[in-house]
């Protein structure tokens, strides 16, 4: 009888210990989302940084360290030109300031790494995917717009906090690097580079 009851005292232990492992180890699934700053590196049309984008991503936890998952993001890049003469074909010219934009919009798959599994989550982020992105230049009369598609990839070193009851909601914070391969050869662009970070809520 005795041999029982501690078998089964070492059973309840081990579910207790199971429990409070699980609850540490945080929720099975993520879901950010928020607001990124994004900076255009090495591009001649518009190298600037600027906070007109957000972002949304989610995955589902396969191991207690390892997330697969989706994303998608948008972000744009405005830059005034001042007035100067640009000369055109038969010996035309023509005197105006320009506004540059880039848009992007990013979207795909996602993979996460997180290294701890308590109230502060550090963790590595790959993504893969596509990206739509227009490049537009506005004149005084009319627009000069470009759009294409390109391959995307994204890595991303970031970390969310639950400083709340049962991680039910916290904070992100993540600085990224992105190259799409978008080309536009009316503004000599042979791909997109970007440096970013991002300020959002986690779930």
């Amino acid at each position: 009888m005795k041999k029982y009851i501690y078998i089964m005292l070492a059973a309840a232990a081990m579910m207790a210990f199971a429990s409070e492992a699980s609850a540490q180890m945080g929720k099975r699934y993520y879901i950010n989302g928020g607001w990124q700053f994004n900076g255009t590196v090495a591009n001649d049309f518009v190298e600037c940084g600027q906070g007109y984008g957000a972002y949304i991503e989610g995955g589902y936890y396969v191991t207690p360290l390892i997330a697969v998952g989706g994303f998608a993001s948008f972000g744009t890049n405005n830059e005034y030109i001042p007035r100067k003469t640009y000369p055109l074909a038969d010996n035309a010219a023509v005197t105006t300031d320009l506004d540059r934009s880039i848009y992007q919009v990013p979207f795909g798959a996602t993979m996460r790494v997180r290294f701890m599994r308590y109230e502060f989550q550090p963790y590595f982020e790959a993504k893969i995917g596509a990206e739509y992105s227009t490049q537009s230049t506005y004149m005084s009369t009319f627009v000069n717009k470009h759009d294409n598609w390109g391959f995307y990839i994204s890595p991303e070193l970031g970390m969310t906090f639950f400083p709340f009851h049962k991680n039910d909601m916290g904070f992100q914070v993540a600085a990224y690097y992105s190259y799409a391969t978008n080309q536009n050869s009316s503004y000599d662009i042979k791909g997109l580079n970007n440096l970013g970070f991002k300020l959002g809520i986690a779930f």
